[in-house]
């Protein structure tokens, strides 16, 4: 199955970029989320997230990717799903985020070109500046679909991850399935 049959024309240029590609790190608010954040009376943060991608970061593990997220707030909420998702990456409370972005490629022995970031808005700019395959959600900032190399066609919080994850499997000649695999 080839990634354009379910989703959208791929360029040559992404496709070879996904194909380097080793890990996936993924910002938080307008990527697992819509964006938007509810508080309740008692000043709790709720937030909603989308099992397709749940799905598919977990299927991208189990096909033996690395998975990350680098975000800049902090939430026991991100900490409780990405965990239930087997992400062992997680970076919270990070108003620089290339210092985790350092940190991680350093642990993980990975060069740029090796690294796919999925972001939406200014804080995501200079890590997106330096990887080698740099995403947009299709609801993002104008600024970083310009800087992307490749934008979802589903929006942040409704698909856009499960979208990269289905390009980064198919271009790597994963099975978009696994079995066991739940959201």
């Amino acid at each position: 199955m080839q990634f354009e049959e379910l989703y959208q024309p791929l360029s040559a240029d992404a496709k070879a970029r996904a194909k380097k590609v080793k890990l996936l790190i993924c910002d938080i608010d307008g990527v697992f989320s819509d964006g938007r954040i509810y508080l309740d009376n008692q000043g709790e943060e709720l937030k909603a997230f989308n099992t397709k991608d749940g799905f598919g970061i977990k299927a991208l593990i189990n096909s033996g990717f690395e998975v990350a997220v680098i975000t800049g707030r902090h939430s026991q909420i991100v900490q409780q799903r990405m965990t239930s998702l087997t992400v062992q990456h997680i970076y919270q409370g990070q108003e620089n985020k290339l210092i985790a972005y350092e940190e991680l490629k350093n642990k993980l022995h990975l060069s740029d070109d090796q690294i796919a970031y999925i972001g939406d808005d200014g804080p995501d700019m200079p890590v997106m500046e330096l990887v080698g395959f740099a995403v947009a959600v299709n609801d993002a900032h104008p600024l970083i679909k310009r800087l992307s190399h490749y934008t979802t066609q589903m929006l942040g919080g409704f698909g856009a991850v499960r979208e990269l994850t289905d390009l980064l499997m198919l271009e790597n000649d994963k099975p978009l399935t696994s079995k066991g695999t739940s959201s």
